[in-house]
């Protein structure tokens, strides 16, 4: 039976993974190889797809066929969109059918199964084996809710870049889903190949002293308001001027609006800056490769951990301790990327230097934790943020909470929330078995209760009130 593999992919950083992956041969042989895109801007008319960006040609020559998934499901968007289970065969069919699939074993490879358009494709091919690559540091976090076991037990393996050396990810572990590196080698060939075709676009800006800001569009995702997030931009700004940098380009994300480019610029003059903004879609890492710049500042972008451990650029990290504040629920998927990133990188600010790789010794005032003591931040964090996907992490995330919680550790933890889960660091320490105890559990709960009992009975009396004032009108 012929063998067909489809690549589902929505960003041209995903599309370089997976040439990175079929480069180094981590796929087995397959009859036909077609690559899905999928543009999950949140206006996809206004906001060019992966395959619509300069480099893309590169990369197709890899596949046999490119197809949108965008036009399969039109008028729905593919992040809102996914089949009923009493329709995914007949989905099936049609797919198979417009995409002349016929009866070919079908072998799906996506990124970010636990939401859509990953999840909709794995329910319309509900016998096809599934293969997941990572989105970045994402995949270093849990799976952000129970996936649905007709789905987890089909992954057979994550694959994934090294962003953090020796630090095993997260997310699947709770179907005992295999992790396997795509080598680093192969990537950077890959972003050697894409430099060629989008080195015009990533300027000759860059001199000795060059500093690249990295922009994420963080109020798209409801983080920051708008005005917050231009105020990140200029501190950035001021905080690679304060370094020295009298050269500074700016990458900003490519749905951000124009005016904060504007803002930047406007910054930059009073500050005798000269600043370049890169206002056509380039990679991030081919920025860097082309640029060399001394210093790479962002927030939480994956580009950090690729500068650093890709490349050897000096990187810094400002806004976490904001964002550790505002992510909310505790569950927030971006709250692991943005926790490595402030753990393993120095700040922009108050620091003298800043190391070359992500596993660099840092300054004084800033030392990244050890590969061990790191894999327990990850498992405490992880099992804080989904204790009912992987309850088999508590035992470790007690030992790293009462090993490590100090005032550098506090910030990645809500002490209501480890309250919640029963953790060390819940209450001050001669309190630490109030919330182990039976006895203190039962008379909070008998409070809750009775709590909810008033709220009941304080509403029905406002209804009842109501309704004898409306009567006697």
């Amino acid at each position: 039976m012929p063998r067909t593999q489809i690549f589902l992919a929505s960003t041209l950083y995903g599309v370089a993974t997976l040439a990175a992956a079929l480069d180094a041969d981590c796929f087995a042989p397959a009859d036909r190889r077609l690559l899905l895109v999928a543009n999950t801007a949140a206006v996809p008319e206004t906001t060019p797809g992966p395959d619509e960006v300069p480099g893309f040609d590169r990369l197709r020559a890899r596949f046999d066929g490119v197809l949108s998934w965008n036009d399969t499901i039109s008028p729905f968007h593919p992040s809102g969109w996914a089949p009923r289970p009493d329709d995914a065969p007949l989905w099936e069919r049609h797919l198979r059918l417009l995409w002349g699939l016929g009866a070919d074993d079908v072998e799906l490879v996506v990124e970010s199964i636990q939401v859509n358009p990953a999840q909709a494709l794995a329910l319309c091919f509900a016998d096809a084996p599934l293969e997941v690559y990572a989105d970045g540091l994402m995949s270093y976090g849990p799976t952000r809710s129970k996936l649905d076991p007709l789905i987890g037990t089909r992954v057979r393996r994550l694959l994934h870049l090294d962003l953090v050396p020796g630090l095993r990810p997260l997310l699947l572990t709770e179907f005992d889903v295999t992790p396997e590196l795509v080598p680093a080698t192969a990537f950077t060939a890959v972003v050697d190949e894409l430099a060629e075709a989008q080195g015009a676009a990533a300027g000759s800006a860059g001199t000795d002293d060059a500093a690249l800001l990295l922009g994420q569009y963080l109020s798209a995702l409801e983080i920051l308001t708008g005005e917050e997030e231009e105020r990140l931009h200029v501190r950035m700004l001021h905080g690679a001027a304060a370094r020295g940098h009298r050269r500074v380009v700016f990458k900003p994300h490519p749905s951000a609006p124009a005016r904060w480019s504007r803002t930047l610029e406007d910054e930059a003059g009073r500050l005798g800056v000269a600043l370049t903004v890169l206002d056509t879609p380039v990679l991030a890492e081919v920025v860097c490769r082309e640029l060399r710049p001394a210093l790479v500042v962002g927030c939480f972008s994956t580009a950090l951990l690729t500068a650093s451990t890709f490349y050897g650029l000096p990187v810094a990290r400002t806004g976490t301790d904001l964002l550790l504040e505002r992510l909310t629920p505790y569950q927030n998927s971006n709250r692991v990327p943005v926790t490595l990133v402030d753990a393993l990188l120095p700040p922009l600010e108050n620091a003298t230097d800043a190391p070359g790789t992500a596993g660099a010794t840092g300054t004084a005032e800033h030392r990244p934790p050890s590969g061990e003591e790191l894999q327990g931040l990850l498992a405490a964090v992880g099992f804080a943020m989904q204790p009912q996907v992987l309850p088999g992490l508590r035992a470790e995330a007690e030992r790293y909470l009462e090993a490590h919680l100090d005032a550098r550790t506090r910030p990645y933890f809500k002490r209501r929330r480890l309250t919640a889960l029963a953790l060390p660091g819940a209450v001050p320490s001669p309190l630490a078995f109030l919330p182990r105890s039976p006895a203190v559990r039962k008379m909070a709960r008998r409070a809750r209760a009775m709590q909810r009992r008033l709220a009941r009975r304080t509403a029905a009396k406002k209804t009842a009130e109501t309704t004898k004032t409306t009567v006697t009108v």
